[in-house]
């Protein structure tokens, strides 16, 4: 069989591959083929998405309504009406600064491994193996932990809604664990089709998202039956009601959570790259424009809940915030009529989460990272998708859903999962702004000279959040276990164990990425390898003398390209 080199262009694409290599296929491929194998990587699921199918995963995955209300005891707790307003503004330019720099990554390298595989390929020689560590098991962590937390939300206003037909009807743990595993499960079953399959459900779900927070939007204000109608917009927009045992300004910061953990799942993208057509340029554009509507539509959403919210502290001490929040504001049936859309949105983005989340540990398990990868990373030859990958993190989800009867540290799912993404988010974009520079090879969706202002941004911001996110509510005598933000535990506690994992015993055999394509050097005079020609030219391929051309080596040295 004649085997082909596959073409990196006029310039060299940001790859594993070590330098003067070029893989080589056993057939012609497409123009996203290509690119992927250039990454390291043969293909082997179908391209059956597109920018408005990603986007809809994406957009799912963010799913503004359901996000919102699982967060808005914390804008609202933290610093009231005015910190919800300004913060939302606030962090949503910081928070665009960092989806932007990430697209710009996607576009160069649109692989599953994502932010993984970009801050291997980047960072300087010899540091790339840790870089990618670091980010991926902090990117796993958050992914894996997002559709649990949201099917926990989701379950939570499911039950409240009963308690509303029946005050006398209390909601117990159990019935959560319960009615969440089964969403899990639902979940999992829908995440095991195929891609075709997955885009559909997606498209419906994205539009319902969009429908349903239209309508929402529209008829709080136009329904309310509070007197006076809304609050008037100097207590709105000046009056921060700090819930908290920090300075006003701190409690604003510590209020972004709600934003950052509803704006975290614009990254699925990425991570979808493998499975859309047109991936360097679709992708990215799926990233900004997640960032872009999702931003706006929720700043909208933010908007009428703060002009029409009565009772604060009713709000924050409730079972169900936004429960809560709709009787208070709406008449009963209508209050329930946007409950359920929030529920039916709920459980398409929860959805969108587990397929995400599927999709990195696949990525990681094709690189040996999990014990018992070769299972995890297996492609089940019916569907074209990661199931095993799928319900490994089913699984792991349900398991972790057994913090409900751990009381409060239920809540830390929220801040560790805003956490660890945003740490994977940030690993990359920081090593390309400080250490790699104008040597980045860009792809076609890229930030021109704006890249590296708009990458220091983004980093800033994040150390900035991540220490202001992980500080309870409470200070002194008045911090008990209960009050506690469990944070720095739930999350600082896997990956201090990752990191003595590393320490003893990854450091020895983790490299990086591992490329899964044959791949051949050029350029070296008297190594002609016979039979394997360029693609579309009769041009030879040298390759190094005594290589094998049927074997498909494992990268086991560092790769060289951020030294470009």
């Amino acid at each position: 069989m004649t085997k082909h080199s596959a073409d990196f262009g006029t310039e060299r694409q940001q790859s594993i591959l070590p330098d003067g290599d070029v893989p080589v296929v056993d057939s012609t491929l497409t123009a996203d083929e290509q690119v992927l194998v250039n990454l390291g990587y043969k293909p082997e699921f179908k391209r059956e998405f597109g920018l408005w199918t990603t986007f809809c995963v994406s957009f799912a995955v963010l799913g503004l309504l359901p996000s919102f209300a699982s967060t808005v005891y914390y804008g609202l707790g933290y610093a009231g009406t005015a910190g919800m307003v300004w913060g939302w503004i606030v962090a949503m330019i910081f928070i665009q600064c960092v989806a932007m720099s990430m697209a710009e990554l996607c576009s160069s390298m649109p692989t599953s491994g994502g932010l993984y595989y970009a801050a291997a390929v980047l960072a300087p020689e010899g540091w790339g193996p840790l870089a990618a560590w670091i980010t991926g098991w902090s990117n796993w962590i958050g992914q894996v932990t997002a559709a649990p937390s949201v099917d926990y939300a989701l379950s939570a206003m499911m039950l409240s809604a009963g308690s509303v037909y029946n005050p006398s009807y209390e909601v117990q743990d159990y019935q959560v664990f319960l009615l969440t595993t089964l969403i899990m499960i639902l979940h999992g079953i829908i995440s095991s089709m195929p891609t075709k399959w997955i885009g559909t459900f997606n498209s419906w779900g994205t539009s319902l998202n969009i429908i349903a927070l239209i309508i929402v939007i529209i008829i709080i204000p136009a329904g309310t039956n509070k007197t006076p109608k809304f609050t008037p917009s100097k207590e709105v927009w000046g009056t921060i009601t700090n819930g908290t045992d920090f300075p006003d300004g701190v409690a604003v910061l510590m209020s972004f959570i709600g934003v950052i953990w509803t704006m975290s799942g614009y990254d699925s993208p990425f991570h979808l790259s493998e499975e859309c057509s047109n991936a360097n340029i679709a992708s990215p554009r799926a990233i900004v424009l997640t960032s872009i509507v999702g931003g706006t539509m929720g700043w909208f959403l933010q908007l009428v809940v703060a002009y029409t919210v009565t009772d604060i502290d009713a709000i924050i001490n409730a079972d169900s915030p936004w429960a809560t929040y709709l009787l208070q504001v709406l008449p009963e049936k209508t209050a329930l009529a946007a409950l359920s859309l929030t529920i039916l949105c709920g459980f398409s983005m929860g959805q969108g989460c587990m397929v995400a989340a599927s999709r990195v540990t696949y990525a990681y398990a094709r690189d040996d990272c999990f014990p018992f990868s070769n299972i995890w990373k297996k492609v089940n030859k019916t569907t074209k998708t990661p199931v095993n990958a799928v319900w490994f993190n089913a699984v792991i989800g349900i398991l972790l859903t057994l913090l409900i009867f751990g009381g409060v540290a239920i809540d830390a799912i929220f801040s560790v999962g805003a956490i660890a993404a945003f740490t994977a988010f940030t690993i990359p974009i920081f090593i390309r702004v400080f250490f790699v520079g104008n040597r980045f090879r860009r792809g076609p969706w890229h930030l021109g000279k704006f890249s590296k202002p708009i990458g220091i941004a983004a980093c800033s911001f994040v150390a900035l959040m991540i220490p202001i996110l992980c500080l309870p509510s409470v200070t002194k005598s008045d911090l008990t276990a209960e009050l506690m933000n469990w944070t720095c535990l739930v999350y600082g506690g896997p990956m201090l164990i990752v990191m003595i994992w590393w320490v003893i015993s990854a450091r020895k055999w983790f490299k990086g990425p591992k490329v899964n394509v044959e791949h051949k050097m050029l350029g070296r005079p008297g190594n002609v390898v016979e039979g394997i020609e360029k693609l579309g030219s009769s041009e030879p391929v040298i390759a190094p003398a005594g290589s094998d051309s049927s074997e498909a080596p494992s990268l086991n040295k560092e790769t060289k390209e951020a030294k470009r």
